[in-house]
C-alpha cells in the first residue's frame, strides 16, 4: 500500500499553515518495506470521489456511516508498452512515493490509501460546511458521555478526543491503510500524560471497532515523547514520532522503537540558510552535504547497520533533486507539484537504470559512527546533543499543533451545545 496521511500545520509558514488545514500527509504503513512491487504500475486502477452533502449540517446523531472504500491507485502509467517508463515509475523502485496533497482536491489523480486524522482536519472540516466528515464531529458533539461532565475543560478534551475517533474511524472505512492520530502537542513534555492520552484514543477506537494494528499515533520528539512512544510500543501500540530536526532525536527514537521516524528535510535546509551556530549542520555543510539530506543518510544507516526496526520517513521535499538524493529511504513525500513532473518525465529504455539508489542496507553497513553517537541514549546526553537547530524547529512545531488543538477546543466551545441537545 501507498499510505497517506492528512498533513499537520507547519508552524513556520502561515500561508502553509492555511493550505495545511485542509491537506493529506504521508505516514508509514508498518507491512513490508519498499521494493519494486510497490511502483505505480503494479498498482490496480481506481478512482475516487467525495460526496458533498447538499443539506445543512445537522447535529442528528448517526450511529453508522458508510463510506466507499479507496483502492490503492495513482491512477499512472507506466509506459511498458512502448518500452519507457516514467521516472516516478523508475524511482518507486527504490523508495514508496507517497503524494502529498489536499483532503477535497486531486484525490483521482492521487488517491491516498492511509490517512492521519488532526486538529487541522477538524478546523478544516468546520470550516467548510457540508463536507464529507462533517457528521463526524457532530456526533462527537452530541455525545453523553462528554455533556455530562460538569468541567469545561474536560468536556472539551472529551469531544476533541470523540472527534479526532470519529473521524479516524471514517478515514479507516475509506482507506485500506493505517490511520495515524495526532496526538495533543500540549502533552509533548509529559510521558505519562501522553500515554494515558494514547490509550484513551485507543479505547474509543475499540469502541468503535477499529482494530490497533489500523492505528498509529504521533508524537513530537522531544525525550519525554520518545519516552512515551518506547513504553507504547511495548505495549505492542504503535507510534510515529514526527519534527526530528538531529541527529540524536532519529537515534533515541530508533533505540525506542518507534515504527515510523520523520524527518523534514526542507525545513532543516531553510534553518541552515538563514542561521548558524548549529555543529551538526555547520559540519555537514564542511562536508559539502545539505544538512537535510544528510541527517537523513545518517539516520538510514544507523537505523539499518544496527538492526533497528523503525522505518524512516523524508517529509519537506522541495525539488525533484531531493526525491533523487533520498532513493532508498522507506518513505519520501512528495509535493504533487514534483510528483506531476516525475509522472511526465519519460524514462528511455536505455536510461531507466540510470537512477542510483542512495540509501541501502549495503552501504549502512559501511557507513562510520563517532563513539558519542553511539551512545545509549539517555535524558541528558540527549539534551546536550540537541542543536539550536533542532530545538528552534522543534519548538515551532509544537507551538503551531498546540495553538491549532486550543482553536478547536475554543471552537467546539463556541457551537457547543448543538441545537438539539
Amino acid at each position: 500500500t501507498r499510505p497517506l496521511y492528512i498533513k499537520s500545520p507547519d508552524p513556520l509558514s502561515s500561508a502553509q499553515q492555511t493550505l495545511q488545514t485542509l491537506s493529506l500527509e504521508m505516514s508509514a504503513s508498518l507491512h513490508s518495506p519498499p521494493s519494486s512491487a510497490l511502483s505505480s504500475s503494479s498498482l490496480p486502477e481506481g478512482r475516487l470521489r467525495f460526496t458533498v452533502r447538499s443539506a445543512r449540517p445537522s447535529f442528528i446523531f448517526k450511529s453508522q456511516r458508510s463510506f466507499p472504500r479507496i483502492r490503492a491507485s495513482t491512477g499512472f502509467s507506466s509506459s511498458l508498452d512502448t518500452g519507457s517508463s516514467t521516472e516516478l515509475d523508475s524511482v518507486s523502485t527504490y523508495s514508496e512515493i507517497v503524494p502529498d496533497t489536499v483532503i477535497f482536491d486531486d484525490f483521482e489523480r492521487f488517491p491516498p490509501t492511509a490517512a492521519t486524522v488532526s486538529s487541522s482536519l477538524i478546523l478544516g472540516i468546520c470550516s467548510l460546511p457540508d463536507t464529507t466528515f462533517s457528521s463526524a464531529v457532530e456526533t462527537a458533539l452530541a455525545d453523553s458521555q462528554c455533556y455530562g461532565l460538569e468541567s469545561s475543560d474536560v468536556r472539551m478534551s472529551c469531544f476533541f478526543n470523540k472527534a479526532l475517533v470519529n473521524i479516524g474511524g471514517d478515514l479507516s472505512k475509506l482507506v485500506p491503510g493505517r490511520v495515524s492520530t495526532e496526538v495533543d502537542a500540549r502533552l509533548a513534555y509529559d510521558t505519562h500524560g501522553i500515554v494515558r492520552k494514547v490509550h484513551d484514543l485507543l479505547k474509543l477506537y475499540n469502541e468503535i471497532e477499529v482494530p490497533p494494528e489500523r492505528l498509529l499515533f504521533k508524537i513530537p520528539s522531544t525525550w519525554q515523547g520518545i519516552e512515551a512512544s518506547r513504553l507504547l510500543e511495548s505495549e505492542g501500540i504503535q507510534t510515529h514520532l514526527t519534527f526530528v530536526y538531529s541527529f540524536c532525536q532519529a537515534a533515541a527514537a530508533a533505540q525506542a522503537g518507534a515504527s515510523v521516524i520523520q524527518i523534514f528535510v526542507g525545513r532543516i535546509r531553510d534553518w541552515a540558510r538563514n542561521h548558524s551556530g548549529d555543529p551538526e549542520i555547520e559540519d555537514a555543510i564542511k562536508r559539502g552535504e545539505d544538512p537535510g539530506l544528510a541527517l537523513v543518510t545518517k539516520a538510514y544507516n544507523y537505523i539499518h547497520k544496527y538492526g533497528h526496526k523503525s522505518k524512516l520517513m523524508a517529509a519537506a521535499i522541495r525539488n525533484k533533486q531531493d526525491v533523487f538524493n533520498l532513493l532508498g529511504v522507506d518513505y519520501i513525500i512528495t509535493p504533487l507539484k514534483i510528483l506531476q513532473s516525475l509522472k511526465e518525465s519519460i524514462t528511455p529504455p536505455d536510461e531507466k537504470y540510470s537512477l542510483v539508489r542512495r540509501l541501502s542496507p549495503q552501504s549502512a553497513a559501511t557507513y562510520n559512527f563517532s563513539d558519542e553517537e553511539l551512545v545509549k541514549w539517555d535524558q541528558y546526553s540527549f539534551a546536550s546533543a540537541m542543536g539550536p537547530s533542532a530545538v528552534d524547529l522543534l519548538t515551532a512545531g509544537m507551538e503551531g499543533y498546540a495553538n491549532q488543538a486550543k482553536r478547536v477546543e475554543e471552537l467546539f466551545g463556541k457551537i457547543w451545545p448543538p441545537p438539539n441537545v
